[in-house]
């Protein structure tokens, strides 16, 4: 007869005795991790296929002849990343230098500076992309399943008692029950850390490398503007 009972425990018995606050934390703690994982499978995806059209036109880059074969390249092939939306800006710059008005009253040093700034930023922002929502369902989803746990527990406690049932081996099992909404909690929050961080991490070093090519091409460019002066 023990065994019986014991065999009906479980998260399929949890769920069918839970009342409506429990079932609506299971169904909070599943959209935090339907969401985490899109970002996480999204992301990564993203991210590779940036890092791979970046190396590859760094490549092209520096082998081209010149600039205005750069230039006409980007015009066969429209930028799809963020290295190419740099120097597309830049040529775009340098193209309005002799334009009258106030973006480049500064002179041409300094508009191109603003530009490759602005593009710097502009990629900064996009990469933030889905950040918010994994530190969210890191830092919230632990203490959601933990309130799922509390919730559980004093659910069914009160059957118990209303049962007159206490014995120990009538506890045990809805409060084991219970705990499976932590353990749920701690299995959405840890792949959304790990992920958080390791976006950081590869934010940090796209970032310090789109900045260091940002300045390449500015000297690039300011030296022929330079010759052709």
């Amino acid at each position: 007869m023990q065994q019986t009972v014991v065999e009906g425990l479980g998260f399929a018995h949890f769920l069918s005795q839970t009342d409506g606050v429990g079932k609506a934390v299971l169904l909070v703690l599943l959209l935090l991790s339907v969401a985490s994982w899109y970002l996480i499978v999204t992301r990564a995806l993203a991210n590779t296929q940036a890092q791979r059209r970046a190396d590859a036109f760094v490549q092209q880059f520096w082998q081209a002849p010149s600039l205005t074969s750069v230039a006409e390249a980007l015009r066969l092939q429209p930028a799809d990343h963020a290295f190419s939306h740099l120097v597309q800006q830049a040529l775009l710059a340098m193209q309005h230098a002799d334009q009258q008005s106030l973006a480049v009253a500064g002179g041409l040093g300094d508009y191109l500076t603003r530009t490759l700034n602005n593009q710097v930023d502009l990629e900064a922002a996009q990469a933030e992309y889905g950040l918010t929502v994994l530190a969210s369902a890191g830092s919230a989803a632990p203490y959601v399943g933990l309130f799922g746990t509390v919730w559980g527990i004093y659910h069914a406690l009160v059957q118990i008692g209303m049962s007159g049932q206490g014995t120990l081996d009538k506890v045990a099992g809805p409060v084991g029950e219970a705990l499976i909404m932590t353990a749920l909690g701690l299995a959405v929050a840890i792949p959304a850390v790990l992920a958080y961080n390791a976006f950081n991490r590869r934010n940090r070093m796209w970032l310090a490398r789109l900045e260091s090519f940002s300045h390449e091409v500015y000297v690039l460019l300011m030296v022929k503007s330079a010759k052709q002066a």
